[in-house]
């Protein structure tokens, strides 16, 4: 391989080193909450009390999505100011 081909291999890998992390977040977010409101749509029909357990097991995939969220942001942007360190 010649230096440029070299070079242009290295900044891709590093591009995708730095993004990587962030790239299943909103997937994980979305399926957090379908999930949990499936969940209340289940606990609903089985107890007959009908928007009582979707609201609050929507609320709570919104909170618990959100809360993973963040904190998956915040560890990848720590490990990568980290990383820049080295």
């Amino acid at each position: 391989m010649t230096k440029k081909n070299d070079d242009d291999l290295n900044k891709f890998t590093k591009y995708y080193k730095d993004v990587g992390p962030y790239l299943g977040l909103g997937m994980q977010l979305a399926v957090t909450v379908t999930v949990m409101v499936f969940v209340g749509v289940w606990l609903d029909k089985q107890t007959g009390n009908k928007p009582l357990f979707t609201v609050v097991f929507a609320l709570l995939g919104v909170f618990a999505g959100l809360y993973n969220f963040l904190k998956s942001v915040l560890s990848a942007d720590k490990k990568t100011k980290d990383d820049d360190k080295k």
